[in-house]
């Protein structure tokens, strides 16, 4: 987490975004103030169709900032994703850095693991456990084989995790999400996790953070270095991916997220196909700074929702899912 709030690790890739426009209304025929941005997401109403992404891991550091988004989001009324809990499994010292639902009892919070780790003996039972380690109610299997590929101690194993994720829809007592890290799902992955069985599927599309820089910015070895900066351009953009996923998995929920920065993006995601739109680094560097900054981020991303819904005519997040974008 200290690369990406200190360093520049940016895929040189856009997120798509800037392609699609809503036409403006010079007459909305709407009041400002009756734009409602409730919404559902697994029977839970939400405040807005927004969350804060997964990104923090398990040490003393990101603890704390797991504790100022929960408790921001609990304000909010928004989603919350914890990072990979696989430190807390593995070291029950660690399983504290996660807990959040005594500052957020409300919140639809959701579990994470490398869904690769399935073929590094972790279980349902593991699944479970992580679940019940938070008190969440989803869990994300999260997929990364780019990024393990670079690590010198990456699991690089991925053959059959998709029967692997099958049995863990099956078993599982909370919905699965799964989701890449930054370089996004395809048409062909996202019908085949719809074949699955998993409840929702998060883009996490190029355009944002990337993984192979972080990566770059952690190895030591100069030819891995170089390896890494090769792969900065690489994977699909944000809202490509959503409009794949969208195809591939008609009836599955989507999460859109890879470098959203505002929430003129969080609508376009919206109208493009998604249900839930997600942030992380800025989340992560608000929460770095205080509570406070992180509150007046979400106030600045929904009211610029708010008022970009507004300008386009569109009085809620369910007329918004309807809305036309057009292409530039």
């Amino acid at each position: 987490m200290h690369i990406v709030l200190h360093e520049s690790v940016n895929s040189s890739l856009l997120n798509g975004f800037e392609k699609y426009q809503f036409e403006h209304q010079a007459l909305p025929e709407i009041d400002l103030a009756d734009v409602d941005l409730k919404t559902l997401f697994f029977n839970h109403e939400l405040q807005s169709p927004l969350l804060i992404s997964s990104m923090t891991g398990g040490n003393k550091e990101t603890a704390q900032i797991n504790r100022v988004l929960a408790k921001v989001a609990q304000h909010a009324g928004i989603a919350l994703g914890v990072g990979s809990q696989r430190a807390g499994l593995e070291d029950p010292e660690k399983m504290a850095y996660f807990k959040v639902r005594d500052v957020a009892p409300d919140i639809l919070l959701f579990s994470n693991l490398g869904a690769v780790q399935l073929n590094y003996s972790y279980s349902v039972e593991n699944c479970q456990r992580a679940v019940e380690m938070i008190q969440a109610d989803a869990l994300i299997l999260h997929l990364n084989p780019l990024q393990e590929a670079l690590q010198p101690e990456g699991n690089t194993n991925f053959k059959g995790i998709l029967k692997k994720i099958e049995a863990i829809c099956k078993k599982l007592t909370v919905p699965v999400i799964v989701k890449e890290v930054g370089w996004g799902i395809s048409f062909k992955v996202a019908r085949e996790l719809a074949s699955a069985g998993v409840a929702a599927i998060d883009v996490a599309g190029a355009g944002g953070t990337s993984w192979s820089e972080v990566e770059r910015f952690r190895i030591k070895d100069e030819i891995r270095k170089r390896v890494a900066e090769g792969f900065k351009n690489w994977g699909i953009p944000t809202a490509n991916s959503i409009l794949e996923v969208k195809e591939g998995a008609p009836k599955v929920r989507i999460i859109a997220s890879g470098g959203l920065t505002n929430g003129i993006e969080v609508a376009k995601s919206i109208a493009l196909g998604a249900s839930l739109a997600g942030l992380a680094a800025r989340f992560i560097k608000s929460a770095s700074i205080s509570e406070d900054e992180t509150q007046n981020l979400v106030s600045e991303i929904n009211l610029q929702l708010k008022i970009c819904m507004f300008a386009a005519g569109i009085k809620d997040i369910n007329t918004l899912k309807l809305a036309k974008l057009k292409r530039i």
